[in-house]
């Protein structure tokens, strides 16, 4: 294949997603288990887009509907191997997939540390095809890849048909190839099963291509890591930690401090900012957002939520689909939870949980609050054991507290209830009741006092 025809022939991905994973010893199709916050299949499939590929073709096989439903996509079309009678057959499926020539990306589904630069650079060489290669320390089942004398392929031989010496071999295949089509094609048609797995090798057709004298490139892996298959849960727990391991690497080369890297936990969707500082133990998960200035204190978990700039969050809170202002700080111990929005400079403090509620610019909670469906007004206080008691078993409703009000300690709000701007209630008030601007509202019952009461108890106690 010319260099002309790398660029005309259109980019093709084939993901080979058909394996059951005995291994894993689970129900769940392998290419399913998350790594990373995300099936590891979606890791593989977003490298082949982020490389230019137009159409990918899946090839599935247990869990087919599974999968469907997981990574459905536009550009996604799903092919079904069955039975499933090893890599070569696989491809062999994609065949009326393929429209004309194309250049095929052909992918592992269980693969997901492959990066779109690799993919880059094996269809970038003006050979026939190209393979990834990758040097290791530990090659266990890994095909051996054994080099021609004029550095490209020779044969590919499976780690189960290995020889001794040939098992010595740390060269071994990356299972990432850039083959053309259809003439790949013509070569899975000649396969036979006359190996240790009785299988159809994809590499078989490979190395077939290769004696007759096609050229394929080796393309080392500048990361070998990127050459990991995942077969077992602790192969899913070693590409898992890698994955969080880039995306620690790449913020702290921005600017952000990771104190204690192998205690943190970053997923590659989120972005920090740079100057934030996080502490061990700390989780950032899904789309979650961090500003510039932030600093995450031990054992803060973050879902789905948004920082402002300089931001604090104190140990061990729980923010999870929240919103929160600049220069805010939250914790230690605070739950915020979906929908919950903060403004600027908003203090939300120990055990202090926010629910669909929205307090704006200046508002402190610093103790044992619930704010449930809550409109909280600027500069407004609320204090410690303050329940908005937004349900009534049947409905949620919703509480207005106006700009600079103070609500008193332990003030039990009867939603739906307002409390107007530069409003007080009375600590220990249920307020059942609207309290218009600038009022007072109790809602207690009188005190009671009965003097010499330990006295007489005392007396009665002892007759």
């Amino acid at each position: 294949m010319t260099v002309s025809d790398s660029v005309i022939r259109p980019r093709i991905a084939v993901v080979l997603a058909a394996g059951r994973g005995t291994r894993m010893r689970s129900e769940l199709p392998k290419v399913l288990h998350p790594v990373a916050g995300r099936p590891m299949i979606s890791w593989v499939l977003d490298a082949a887009r982020a490389a230019g590929c137009r159409r990918i073709v899946v090839i599935v096989g247990h869990g087919a509907e599974r999968l469907r439903a997981a990574v459905a996509a536009p550009d996604v079309v799903f092919v079904t191997q069955e039975p499933q009678l090893g890599t070569g057959h696989a491809l062999a499926q994609a065949a009326p997939a393929i429209e004309g020539a194309a250049q095929l990306l052909v992918l592992s589904g269980d693969v997901p540390l492959v990066s779109p630069r690799t993919l880059e650079k094996l269809v970038a060489p003006s050979a026939w095809g190209a393979l990834a290669v990758a040097e290791l320390d530990r090659p266990e089942r890994l095909g051996r890849v054994l080099a021609a004398a004029h550095g490209g392929l020779e044969r590919i031989v499976e780690a189960a048909d290995a020889s001794p010496e040939e098992l010595e071999v740390r060269t071994v295949n990356a299972g990432l190839y850039a083959l053309p089509a259809p003439e790949i094609f013509s070569y899975l048609d000649r396969l036979d099963d006359h190996n240790a797995q009785g299988e159809l090798y994809l590499t078989d057709a490979v190395g077939a291509a290769a004696a007759d004298g096609e050229r394929l490139e080796l393309v080392p892996l500048d990361d070998p890591s990127e050459a990991w298959g995942v077969n077992t849960r602790r192969q899913l727990g070693e590409v898992h930690r890698r994955l969080l391991e880039r995306h620690l690497e790449a913020l702290m080369d921005a600017g952000v401090t990771v104190l204690d890297p192998a205690r943190t936990v970053v997923e590659p969707q989120v972005e920090v900012g740079a100057d934030t500082v996080l502490h061990p133990g700390v989780s950032l998960l899904g789309k979650t957002r961090v500003g510039r200035g932030c600093t995450l204190h031990q054992g803060a978990w973050l879902h789905d939520t948004e920082l402002g700039d300089g931001v604090t969050v104190k140990p061990y809170s729980v923010l999870d689909g929240a919103k929160v202002g600049p220069a805010s700080q939250v914790g230690p111990f605070s739950r915020l939870r979906p929908g919950a929005d903060l403004g600027h400079g908003v203090a939300v403090g120990n055990f202090v949980e926010v629910k669909n509620s929205r307090l704006a610019d200046g508002v402190k909670a610093g103790h044992l609050a619930y704010l449930g469906d809550a409109e909280i007004g600027p500069e407004a206080n609320i204090g410690a054991g303050v329940v908005t008691c937004n349900y009534d078993g049947q409905k949620k409703h919703k509480t207005k507290i106006g700009k600079g009000a103070f609500v008193g300690s332990d003030t039990m709000l009867v939603a739906p209830v307002t409390v107007g701007d530069d409003a007080v209630t009375g600590a220990g008030s249920v307020i059942t009741q609207d309290v218009p601007d600038g009022a007072l509202g109790v809602g207690r019952g009188r005190q009671r006092v009965i003097e010499d009461w330990a006295r007489r108890r005392a007396r009665h106690e002892e007759s």
